[in-house]
C-alpha cells in the first residue's frame, strides 16, 4: 500500500464525528443475503436502506411523497450504513479502506422522474465529503417503481481495501 493510500481513512470516524454524525452496526438484511462480502481487496455491500435507529428515514417514491432534498438526506444514510457494513467485515478496522470503487443508486421513482442523479448525488457527496478523492466513484443512478419496506432509496457500494 503507497504511503498515501488509506491514510485518509483513519480519520472517516473522526469526520463523521466532527459533522455531528456516527456509525452503527449495519442494519440487519432484510432477506436471504449478506450484508458485504469480502472478495480479495474488494469488499462489495449489498444494497444499504436509509434506516435509522430501525425507522425509514424516507418512504414512497420520490418526488410525490418524497422531495429530492429528503432522498438525498435518506441516500447519505445509506452511505453510513454502507460503511458500517464494511467496518463488520473488516473487524472495525477501516484502516484498510483504500477508496470507494462503484456505488448503485436505485431510487423509487414516480412515473415521468428522471432527476435520479440529483438524488444520488446525496450518497455521493457524503462520500467525497469523509474520504476526499479516495471517495469519488463510478456510479448508476437508477429509477425504479418499488423498493424494499416501501424505500424511497436504496444504495449498494463496491469498495478497494488493503
Amino acid at each position: 500500500m503507497k504511503e498515501t493510500e488509506g491514510a485518509h481513512t483513519m480519520d472517516i470516524e473522526s469526520k463523521l464525528q466532527e459533522m455531528g454524525l456516527a456509525l452503527h452496526d449495519a442494519p440487519a438484511p432484510v432477506g436471504a443475503y449478506l450484508p458485504a462480502v469480502r472478495v480479495g481487496n474488494l469488499v462489495v455491500v449489498s444494497g444499504q436502506l436509509p434506516l435509522t435507529g430501525g425507522r425509514l428515514l424516507a418512504t414512497g417514491p420520490v418526488p410525490s411523497q418524497t422531495t429530492v432534498e429528503q432522498a438525498q438526506s435518506a441516500a447519505a444514510q445509506c452511505v453510513l450504513n454502507g460503511l458500517g457494513a464494511l467496518k463488520a467485515v473488516l473487524e472495525g478496522d477501516l484502516s484498510s479502506l483504500i477508496r470507494v470503487v462503484r456505488v448503485g443508486v436505485f431510487v423509487q421513482s414516480d412515473n415521468g422522474f428522471s432527476d435520479q442523479a440529483q438524488v444520488a448525488n446525496g450518497a455521493s457527496e457524503m462520500l467525497q465529503q469523509l474520504l476526499g478523492d479516495a471517495g469519488k466513484h463510478a456510479r448508476a443512478a437508477v429509477g425504479v417503481n418499488a423498493l424494499p419496506k416501501n424505500a424511497a432509496v436504496e444504495v449498494e457500494f463496491v469498495f478497494e481495501v488493503a
